[in-house]
């Protein structure tokens, strides 16, 4: 693990100190010092591979997988179940990575799956008839979907 981020500052900021004074005070050896004053920020590198790939699954795999996914529109585990005779070595995991990797791993994220919401227009306001008599209407209905015995006011 990395050391703390004031510890990267405190190198910075004392950079007239030697590299062994530092290496010491910290507890670190003094390439780590070296390489931390050469550094323009005090944010960690990324670690991790620069372009994240399946051990499991070939390109060619991933496609396929990829492709019946924007095609079905299927939850994970049923495109499991219909991938596994094409595919024999694909697992849960393994399936879940790829299509996360790729971007298609929630139904709200996948083009064409729902319309895009919007936001409710202007509202128009009634005169009182209307108005009492829809509120009665939905006053009725909530309360037959609720099974209440008393009527409320909302």
């Amino acid at each position: 693990m990395g050391a703390p981020r004031r510890q990267r500052r405190s190198v910075e900021r004392y950079s007239i100190v030697s590299l062994r004074a530092l290496a010491k005070r910290y507890g670190i050896n003094q390439k780590t010092v070296a390489k931390w004053r050469e550094r323009t920020s005090v944010t960690d590198l990324p670690t991790g591979p620069r372009e994240p790939r399946s051990t499991v699954l070939s390109v060619e795999e991933e496609a396929v997988i990829v492709a019946f996914r924007r095609y079905t529109l299927l939850p994970l585990d049923d495109c499991l179940y219909a991938l596994q005779p094409t595919i024999p070595n694909l697992t849960r995991s393994s399936l879940h990575r790829c299509r996360q990797r790729h971007g298609i791993g929630r139904l709200t994220d996948v083009e064409g799956d729902k319309p895009a919401r919007k936001k409710f227009g202007a509202v128009v306001l009634l005169d009182s008839t209307v108005t009492s008599a829809l509120m009665h209407s939905r006053v009725t209905a909530a309360c037959f979907g609720m099974r209440c015995g008393s009527w409320r006011a909302f």
